[in-house]
């Protein structure tokens, strides 16, 4: 048994605030009833990725206070906070009095958490990203996108022929590794810049992702639009053309192609407005937009989707930025709150009416403004989220005084990534993450209240936040420091390849991210996964989506990855 668990917490380490308990039958009805909710997963991303609800949203208990104002601006909002279930649920009702602290005033709890869930017969899904994910399937079959597997674009490129490649995800993705040749254009950037890159009307488009989702709906977005050229998604992205023993692109210093001349962008704006059109994307008045901002029974999320240097050159003040591509990719990492309203403003009248029939075919309530960003809106800005009590940061000349005065030396707790404390860490510091802190802080002063704790963290709130647990539980005497304060005071650094073990680093989702550093078998797991998505959904939760009736008809019948 670890020191960890023969120390006992004290229990005073929960601060008390009432939360109701709901039920796994309850939290259904309210998922159906239309009207708002935030269900909130608070457990950390390697739990919440392991097996959740298909409508929940991650907000980890680690950065709880500063994610919630993001994830549920209105604290109105009804909302259902749940953990793995353990010991009475006790993380949720912690996490419930951080809420009702900073204002919530509608917070359940669900009992017994994600295994309540699972035992009232309703799917615990793995992975991130699940709505979009499962979406992207569900478009595929309902717009016959075409595709092209990796050996037949691979043979196309050796025998020279004419085609335009596009890789559809982030910069910061492509330049880890790409296709060989690949142009970087976000989806959210298609609609303003596929006129710069192809040459004719017969040159085949290819657009590729990591994996499917975003293939599939970049090679649609130019679809929607009218594109006169062959459009593909490449089958699997940069996984399968991996697994099919090719050679992937790494380093890639490429940039977005240049904005179209102003030709090709009364086009391009012509050619989105008639798509979002005849999708039935609603476009407000300025008046009318207001009014859903000044509804204060509604929340309203209003999002920027130009480019993030185009956002930092002068943004409409209170709005938040979300690059189209990575909004449709991720909304559950930007919208917590189910039937909620959307806006969507750009510059130019091409990205957002995009942007917005996406979202709409989502399942989202999403509308345009008329103007964009050039409207008159006021919309509203959000005060910083109250952080606890600031706690003393030791630079390299105290930390060196520290370890040269002759006392004892603090605790070392290090509450950065388990990855990065793998790599490297103060030698003797333990690693560990809010939950757990006051738990690893016990095991590691051997239960002294009074020994004094320095925490190592990347940021002041992630000190701060676990410093509030602390001093809840007992402990007065802490500090915090950076790693690199830590290091260049001369403490000695030793690396634990496999401390935390996997089991215990809940920050870090392995299914996720080991298909990214050449784990083959994880790709394949991965790819397997996303293709087995419709299959698991139930009829409700495919229903959110607005897609023809046939994509909801039938399940995914592709072969599994085996290649």
């Amino acid at each position: 048994m670890s020191l960890t668990a023969e120390i006992p917490i004290p229990a005073r380490a929960a601060p008390s605030a009432f939360a109701p308990a709901i039920s796994a039958a309850t939290l259904h009805q309210w998922l159906l009833d239309g009207r708002e909710l935030a269900l909130l997963d608070v457990r950390e991303h390697g739990q919440y990725g392991e097996g959740h609800p298909f409508f929940a949203v991650h907000a980890a208990y680690s950065r709880l206070e500063t994610e919630v104002a993001r994830l549920v601006p209105c604290r109105a909002t009804r909302t259902v906070l749940f953990d793995g279930g353990d010991t009475d649920s006790a993380l949720a009702r912690k996490a419930a009095g951080r809420l009702v602290a900073l204002g919530y005033d509608d917070v359940s709890v669900l009992a017994g958490g994600a295994p309540a869930w699972s035992r009232a017969g309703h799917t615990l899904f793995k992975g991130v990203n699940l709505p979009s994910k499962t979406f992207g399937e569900l478009a595929e079959h309902a717009f016959e996108v075409p595709h092209i597997d990796a050996h037949t674009l691979a043979a196309r490129q050796r025998a020279g022929e004419p085609l335009v490649l596009l890789d559809g995800r982030t910069l910061e993705e492509h330049r880890k590794m790409t296709l060989p040749g690949a142009i970087p254009v976000p989806n959210g950037e298609l609609a303003l810049r596929w006129r710069t890159l192809v040459p004719d009307p017969a040159t085949p488009i290819v657009v590729h992702c990591a994996g499917r989702t975003r293939s599939i709906v970049g090679a649609q977005i130019l679809r929607d639009l009218g594109v006169p050229n062959p459009v593909l998604a490449l089958e699997n992205g940069t996984q399968g053309w991996a697994l099919a023993g090719l050679e992937l692109e790494r380093g890639s210093a490429r940039t977005l192609p240049p904005a179209p001349n102003a030709a090709q962008r009364r086009a391009a704006r012509d050619d989105a407005a008639a798509a979002a059109q005849r999708a039935g994307v609603p476009v407000l008045s300025a008046a009318e937009a207001q009014a859903w901002l000044d509804d204060g029974t509604r929340t309203t999320f209003v999002f920027d989707v130009c480019t993030a240097e185009e956002f930092a050159a002068g943004g409409l003040q209170g709005t938040r930025h979300a690059p189209g591509g990575q909004l449709l990719q991720a909304t559950d990492l930007q919208i917590g709150v189910r039937h909620a309203r959307v806006l969507v403003l750009d510059d130019d009248g091409v990205r957002a009416p995009v942007v917005a029939l996406w979202l709409r075919r989502l399942g989202f309530d999403a509308a345009l403004v008329e103007d964009g960003l050039a409207g008159e809106l006021r919309v509203p800005v959000r005060a910083p989220a109250r952080l606890p009590p600031a706690v003393a940061e030791l630079d390299a000349a105290e930390l060196a005084t520290l370890r040269e005065d002759g006392a004892d030396p603090p605790a070392v707790v290090d509450l950065r990534p388990s990855r990065t404390y793998r790599a490297r860490h103060a030698r003797g510091a333990t690693w560990s993450i809010r939950p757990r802190v006051a738990a690893d802080a016990l095991a590691a002063t051997g239960g002294n209240l009074q020994h004094p704790v320095l925490l190592i963290a990347a940021d002041e709130t992630i000190a701060r936040l676990a410093a509030q647990d602390l001093r809840e539980a007992g402990w007065q005497q802490l500090s915090w420091a950076r790693a690199e304060a830590v290091e260049s005071a001369g403490w000695a650094q030793q690396a634990t390849p496999a401390s935390p073990p996997d089991a215990e680093a809940i920050d870090y989702l392995l299914f996720v991210h080991d298909r990214h550093d050449g784990n083959l078998d994880a790709a394949r797991r991965y790819l397997d996964w996303e293709l087995g998505l419709i299959a698991q959904c139930a009829p409700d939760e495919l229903a959110s989506f607005r897609l023809p009736a046939a994509a909801h008809e039938s399940a995914h019948q592709k072969p599994h990855i085996d290649s």
